[in-house]
């Protein structure tokens, strides 16, 4: 976990005890994240068809008791093993990446790495300059949290 300046990154990751298509299937289905991640208010796709590369989705997650929205977009997708979203918005350029490595014995380690840079020539919006001021201790806080609610939906189906 680092943060210096107005650039952060964070790394957690959570064993699920589930296999990694089960997982994928969970993190993966767009129209259910309201209900998986407790920290999502909405999410509205703007694409046609299945999760991947060029999937467009508006998530809506209150933070801090301000409501933000954020347009995530799919730049890889290798199902079931990894894909990897861009946002920019606010004056910030965003990067998210999840992974699922196998562990046996139906286990799998869900691994979250989120960045977070000033966009180009532009001045930080309220998500930035959230990041900015709390820091890579509180993103990795909630991206944890994040991580627990997807853990506790798929094992709560198995």
């Amino acid at each position: 976990m680092t943060g210096t300046g107005t650039d952060t990154s964070v790394v957690v990751e959570r064993r699920v005890a589930a296999s990694p298509g089960r997982v994928w299937e969970a993190i993966t289905d767009l129209r259910d994240m309201p209900r998986v991640l407790s920290g999502v208010e909405k999410v509205e796709v703007l694409t046609e068809g299945g999760f991947a590369v060029g999937t467009r989705w508006r998530e809506t997650r209150r933070m801090l008791g301000k409501e933000a929205t954020e347009e995530m977009t799919v730049t890889e997708c290798e199902p079931p093993d990894r894909y990897v979203t861009v946002a920019d918005s606010h004056g910030m350029h965003y990067v998210s990446e999840l992974t699922l490595q196998p562990e046996g014995d139906g286990l799998t380690t869900l691994r979250m790495t989120f960045s977070a840079r000033p966009a180009s020539g532009r001045t930080p919006g309220f998500i930035g300059r959230l990041v900015t001021r709390f820091g890579a201790k509180a993103v990795a806080k909630a991206l944890a949290k994040d991580l627990a609610d997807i853990a506790n939906a798929v094992e709560s189906r198995a």
